[in-house]
Parts: structure tokens; C-alpha cells; sequence
């Protein structure tokens, strides 16, 4: 994947296996970085592997 690829909330959803609530609160808490283009949300592929690397890490 590339790091300059842009995923939607529900792709987000999709990959994370969340709902979409917990994805905003997330964004909103600043573990998952985001932008806003418009009236719509995109995060970052890199901030998707970085937040699953960081819960990992921290499980373990």
C-alpha cells in the first residue's frame, strides 16, 4: 500500500473491524490523525498500520 493513500471513514471501519463511532472518537482523540477536504474525512493509510502497530505494541 501506498503512504499516500487516503481511506474513507467506512474504509476505515472495514479494515479496523469498528464501528463508526468509535472510529470518529478515535479521530476525535487524536489516536488516529485525519484530514478534512471539504465536508469529508480522510485518514491517511500510514495512521492506520501506526495506530494497529501502536495497540500491538501496547497489548503486548
Amino acid at each position: 500500500m501506498h503512504d499516500d493513500v487516503l481511506l474513507t471513514v467506512p474504509d476505515v471501519m472495514a479494515r479496523l473491524k469498528l464501528g463508526r463511532s468509535k472510529v470518529y472518537d478515535l479521530i476525535r482523540s487524536r489516536r488516529l490523525p485525519s484530514i478534512t477536504i471539504g465536508r469529508c474525512r480522510r485518514i491517511p493509510a500510514w495512521a492506520v498500520r501506526e495506530y494497529i502497530t501502536n495497540e500491538l505494541e501496547a497489548a503486548a
